[in-house]
Formats: C-alpha cells, structure tokens, sequence
C-alpha cells in the first residue's frame, strides 16, 4: 500500500512539475522600456519622413527575438535602405523633441565590412539597448540607426544630451568595449546640431574614444 501511495506522490510531482514548466514558458520577460522599430526606403516622390514607416513595437524579451528572426538582417537590405530602433514615443530625427539637444556615436563601415561586421555589429547594438549594458546611463540612450549605402555603411547610436559628457563617453567606452574595437578604432561622438548645419561632407566630433 505504501508502495502505491508513494508511487502516486511521485506521479503528481511529475504532473505538477511539466505544469509548471508549461507556466514559464508562457511567462514573458519585460525589458525596461518600450522600442520601436522603424523602416525606412527611399521614394523621391514622397518626403524623408513619409518615407519612413513604423514597423511594430515590443516591450519583451520574447517579442525583441521574433521580430529579430523575422526581418532582413541589415546586409540584406538594399542599397539606401535603414533600420531605426528607437525608445517608443521617440521618432528617428534629428527634430524630435527627445534628440535635439543630442548626438550620435558613428561606426563607419566600408563595403567589406557589410560581410563580416554589419550585422554583428548592429546585434551586439541592439542587445546593449534593449538589455539596459550602458547601466545608470541608460536612460540618456535615445535608439541606434544602421544605413546601407554604396560605399560606406554606418551605425549610430543616439543620444539624448550631448553636453553631458560624462554620459556620453562613458556609452562610448561601453560600446568600443562590447564591439571589441580595440584601440587600433577609435569612435567620434557628433552633436546634431553640428550635423544639420554642416557646410563639407565631415562633421566635427565633439568626442572620441
């Protein structure tokens, strides 16, 4: 008799403990902010900003990863195309509200970098925004923007208060760190500002690391 009871014990812990799994699974993993991600491909005929479309926003662990393993990788979008992720409410310009006063960490990639580094690149990006690597300067992070381009790629990370230097170069740091630049690379940091009024093809870095 014992021999049964215990073996009914066993059987329920069992049940209980697949049922439970069974729960987890269900459970998904908020991040700390909302995202959105933003598309955009060039149409002459209708202005930049129409030009860019909302895709989707995702608040979850979960829901970053389908959206991921559902979309182009970054390589395989065509030329002139980008890709912004940005905090929900924020939109991928320079005028928003939440940029103005900022900047941008640039990655320069040339066309042989669109094989090994491109999307590497923008991943490891991705998983510093969302998963909140820059720490206690996270919220200063306002999204990140990768361009496809005939000669040169470019990734940005945008930042909401360029005069907070501190913050600023310590998401620099962060991100040559995680991209593992060593210090034969070196990043700049360019302020918007500088870059709506710029007169040549460069704009000044107000940082570098």
């Amino acid at each position: 008799m014992a021999d049964v009871k215990s073996e009914e014990r066993k059987d329920a812990t069992e049940l209980v403990g697949k049922e439970s799994i069974a729960n987890d699974m269900l459970i998904k993993h908020p991040l700390h902010s909302n995202w959105t991600l933003w598309y955009f491909e060039k149409n002459n005929s209708k202005s930049w900003e129409d030009n860019q479309r909302e895709i989707t926003s995702f608040n979850t662990v979960e829901d970053f990863w389908s959206l991921y393993n559902h979309i182009k990788l970054p390589s395989e979008l065509r030329v002139g195309c980008d890709y912004s992720l940005f905090k929900k409410g924020i939109m991928p310009m320079w005028e928003d509200q939440a940029n103005r006063a900022g900047g941008r960490w640039l990655i320069n990639l040339d066309r042989k970098q669109r094989e090994t580094d491109l999307d590497r690149f923008w991943l490891e990006i991705l998983l510093c925004m969302v998963g909140e690597a820059f720490d206690e300067h996270s919220d200063d992070i306002c999204g990140a923007v990768v361009n496809v381009r005939g000669k040169v790629d470019k990734i940005a990370v945008w930042t909401a208060d360029g005069q907070t230097s501190n913050t600023v170069l310590a998401i620099g740091r962060k991100l040559k760190e995680r991209l593992n630049l060593g210090n034969q690379s070196s990043l700049g940091y360019q302020m918007h500002k500088d870059t709506m009024v710029k007169t040549g093809s460069v704009t000044r870095n107000q940082f570098t690391v």
